[in-house]
């Protein structure tokens, strides 16, 4: 599988009942627990005081994350991707056995 880094920016359409926001949210939670179970979400990080998330995603190409991964999130119709393919640096340091 290849990797992706990938920026998600969520904007809830105007005058969406609270009860499918938060529906859509657990759903979302779930679907993320399952994602990370066969490999496809690698990370996923919040950036301070902001609303979007940016994650490593692994899929099969572009086509395939957008589709089959992405596409199978509850939030993903009121979803913003931003979309790069990574590859390793020569420079990589590795995983450092970090706790955080």
């Amino acid at each position: 599988m290849k990797e992706f880094l990938v920026e998600l920016t969520t904007t809830v359409p105007e005058g969406t009942d609270p009860t499918e926001v938060d529906r859509r949210r657990a759903a979302e939670a779930a679907r993320a627990k399952q994602l990370a179970s066969t490999g496809h979400l690698v990370r996923l990080w919040r950036p301070v005081g902001e609303l979007r998330s940016i994650g490593v995603w692994r899929a099969d190409d572009e086509a395939d994350l957008r589709e089959k991964v992405l596409g199978t999130l509850p939030l993903w119709p009121w979803m913003t991707a931003v979309v790069t393919a990574v590859q390793s640096h020569p420079n990589d340091p590795g995983p450092t056995g970090r706790t955080a």
